[in-house]
């Protein structure tokens, strides 16, 4: 139990677990696996979109630009189905992947070369990218009736029985798992958030690394783009407005450090299921928006805390053991 209690995953499985069991006695409904993979079909893009986060996290950075990135690439792929339906929905995919890692490598960029606090600058990118979107569309959306059948279609199609969405999370899931644990590109970014003067002096580039980590958290964001618009089937302004704040939260919520360094990937998954979870449940109660948000708020600030408690807990073991080798 005590174990279990000490690891951020199993704690948070349980949770989640927990709630959908006390959700599903007042509303049976709730259990349904269908319903229940709808819940994981609805937090399929925010488990993407915190997995890019994770990164940038890591390397004791944030990225507040993502949702904004969302919409501008959201809103181009949908333009450019609208102008031109003929164009295979794939190239659009591309299209919206290639551009959010365009919008990521500046706001890498920017960090690495200029050494701007990266709060600062993903600050700024938020506010031009969602410019872009309204001069671009000049404030317009671009409707359903305006899309092609194939590209509102595919991430609501079903494959063994899993829509697209879903295949596309899991695909991600899978390759993150991949690039944080096999990939010394991603064991360099866990040391670079961890002690990036230790990781300096062993010949890490720091600055390099979080350009990395910005640039696949804006080619994920920019698949989200595709994914979101064609799967709510609309594009304006304020698509995702907001959103970088779920996003953050998940990971906060998963045992990610906002100190850098600490973190996995299963933690970042749970964490956004966890909110999947809450978002999907308290509808379903008839719980007001605004106590949705309060309640949201309420789960982070406790996450921060105990991420807090747990450093300062690995901090005094390091001290401690330091200590006995001293004597």
């Amino acid at each position: 139990m005590k174990t279990m209690l000490q690891n951020r995953e199993i704690l948070l499985a349980v949770l989640i677990l927990v709630m959908i069991l006390l959700v599903g006695v007042i509303t049976p409904d709730f259990l349904l696996p269908s319903n229940l993979l709808a819940v994981y079909n609805d937090t399929s893009i925010l488990i993407i979109l915190a997995l890019g986060q994770m990164l940038v996290i890591l390397t004791r950075c944030i990225d507040l630009s993502v949702a904004a990135n969302l919409a501008l690439t959201g809103m181009v792929v949908a333009m450019l189905n609208s102008a031109y339906p003929a164009l295979p929905v794939p190239l659009l995919m591309g299209v919206g992947a290639l551009l959010g890692l365009l919008l990521g490598v500046v706001n890498g960029a920017l960090v690495w070369k200029l050494g701007i606090p990266a709060i600062v600058v993903t600050l700024g990118t938020m506010s031009i990218y969602r410019g872009l979107v309204f001069l671009l569309s000049d404030g317009a959306w671009v409707n359903a009736h305006e899309m092609s059948a194939s590209f509102v279609s595919i991430p609501r199609s079903t494959v063994l029985g899993l829509p697209v969405l879903a295949w596309v999370s899991v695909l991600v899931i899978v390759i993150m798992v991949h690039f944080t644990r096999q990939r010394r590109l991603g064991r360099e970014i866990y040391a670079a958030g961890n002690n990036p003067t230790a990781a300096f002096y062993t010949g890490i580039q720091v600055g390099r690394l979080q350009f990395v980590a910005f640039s696949i958290s804006g080619l994920l964001a920019g698949l989200c783009g595709y994914l979101w618009v064609s799967r709510y089937a609309v594009a304006y302004v304020d698509v995702a407005a907001g959103f970088e704040l779920q996003v953050i939260a998940a990971c906060v919520i998963g045992g990610v450090s906002i100190m850098g360094g600490i973190g996995t990937v299963q933690g970042c998954v749970l964490g956004a299921l966890f909110l999947g979870v809450i978002n999907n449940a308290l509808p379903v109660l008839g719980v007001s928006p605004f106590w949705q948000m309060a309640i949201s708020g309420a789960v982070i600030v406790i996450a921060v805390i105990a991420n807090s408690r747990a450093e300062r807990k690995v901090g005094r073991i390091i001290l401690k053991k330091a200590a006995l080798h001293a004597g």
